[in-house]
């Protein structure tokens, strides 16, 4: 077991990591939820989620795009930057 964790990717693991935080904190806010068990209380969580799932997806694709800055020209980080932005453009607009 120990093996196969030093083999990954430091980058993966973070990415992974980052992730797996999101989903406790999915998780987490699940279980607020049905223990308020009131509409606008649950919505009010809801509300704080929308601010957690753009956060990760952005420090995650940071995280990706510093690993392969090196292995990327600028004109391929450049549409990738790109795609984020129209990605977190439609999310906003």
């Amino acid at each position: 077991m120990k093996h196969w964790l030093r083999s990954i990717d430091p980058s993966v693991m973070a990415m992974a990591g980052m992730r797996m935080v999101s989903a406790f904190i999915e998780l987490s806010a699940a279980l607020l939820m049905l223990v308020f068990n009131d509409v606008k209380k649950a919505l009010a969580v809801n509300a704080a989620l929308a601010v957690v799932g753009p956060t990760v997806m952005m420090v995650t694709m940071a995280i990706g795009l510093l690993s392969l800055a090196d292995e990327l020209s600028f004109s391929r980080l450049g549409l990738v930057a790109l795609g984020i932005a129209l990605i977190l453009f439609a999310i906003y607009k």
